[in-house]
């Protein structure tokens, strides 16, 4: 992506573009703020009316697959191309999605709250959630046809009830049941 394809996209001529912006990566990082904004609303409407944290945080990761197969070049900058974010940009809230992100850290504390999983850090947790979701939305946009299973619902089905029922068992069942440490 260069800014002189996306100055003739949007119908202007290279230079003015840097009016609006200091470079190319702060161009980019505005589009990925509207793209992470688009994201929200779609998962704010799939929760929209629902009160149980779990199902909420279902519905949360269905959207988010469904977005990211919906619009594969939009994630493919989104969250598949090499981004040289540090821990500190992460901690400043200078990462486009942080708002996305945080949410879903809220979700899985709102299940923790509720009772539905076990006391946990809610941060592990939710990196862990979107790893996977992440995972699946990539490999159904690189290998759609991917034939293990009969459909892709049906996979997207089987990991957030392994998942989501994982989280459910109490942490210290878990430790004391895994030999490997």
């Amino acid at each position: 992506m260069s800014v002189r394809s996306i100055a003739e996209a949007v119908g202007v001529t290279p230079p003015s573009i840097y009016l609006h912006f200091d470079d190319k990566d702060a161009l980019i990082y505005a589009v990925c703020e509207l793209q992470f904004a688009k994201l929200d609303r779609v998962i704010e409407q799939a929760e929209a009316g629902v009160d149980d944290p779990v199902e909420c945080l279902r519905r949360r990761g269905r959207a988010y697959i469904q977005f990211g197969v919906a619009h594969p070049e939009h994630y493919r900058i989104l969250l598949m191309g090499k981004a040289d974010i540090t821990r500190e940009d992460f901690e400043a809230g200078n990462v486009p999605g942080i708002t996305s992100f945080l949410a879903l850290v809220a979700n899985v504390q709102a299940c923790i709250d509720a009772g539905a999983f076990a006391p946990r850090d809610p941060m592990l947790v939710a990196c862990g959630l979107w790893s996977t979701v992440h995972g699946i939305t990539s490999l159904r946009i690189t290998m759609p046809g991917f034939p293990v299973v009969h459909t892709s619902e049906q996979l997207i089905d089987h990991v957030f009830e392994v998942l989501l029922g994982g989280l459910a068992v109490p942490a210290q069942d878990l430790a004391s049941d895994n030999p490997i440490t």
